[in-house]
């Protein structure tokens, strides 16, 4: 009775483990949005975590003056500075920027609030105004 109570317990133990590893490393998707850094904080009472939003401006189908927005929430792991650095710098700059992402099939307190952390970012190269372009073809 013993015997079998310990193996129970040791089948159970390595199947936790087993989830534990499969929520902490597993991969549910992998994808890029695009828009704009609105904000970028470190929180958390007991884990400090980064988390941010993206801004993204999309356009109605019906009426092409419609713009939407929405915001994506997302989490940066500790150990990325080079992309916690950049993210500062184009949270103050108001750059657009392409987030890529992976989503994780659960949060866990000490990673994150969200499912979804930042594997790079990609500045975009800015656009000029139309009104600079127009001005440009009328004056030359």
């Amino acid at each position: 009775m013993r015997k079998t109570f310990f193996w129970i317990l040791g089948i159970v133990l390595i199947l936790a483990i087993g989830w534990i590893t499969f929520l902490y490393y597993g991969t549910y998707s992998e994808g890029v949005r695009a828009g704009t850094v609105i904000k970028l904080s470190r929180k958390g009472v007991i884990f400090k975590t980064w988390e941010g939003q993206l801004n993204i401006r999309s356009f109605g189908a019906v009426n092409s003056n419609n713009n939407l927005s929405e915001v994506f929430e997302f989490s940066i792991e500790s150990d990325q500075e080079q992309i916690i650095q950049t993210l500062q710098e184009v949270s103050l700059s108001g750059e657009r920027v392409n987030l890529h992402y992976i989503e994780r099939y659960r949060t866990l307190p000490w990673r994150g609030s969200t499912k979804y952390f930042i594997t790079q970012v990609e500045r975009t190269p800015q656009k000029k105004p139309v009104e600079e372009d127009l001005e440009r073809e009328l004056f030359n």
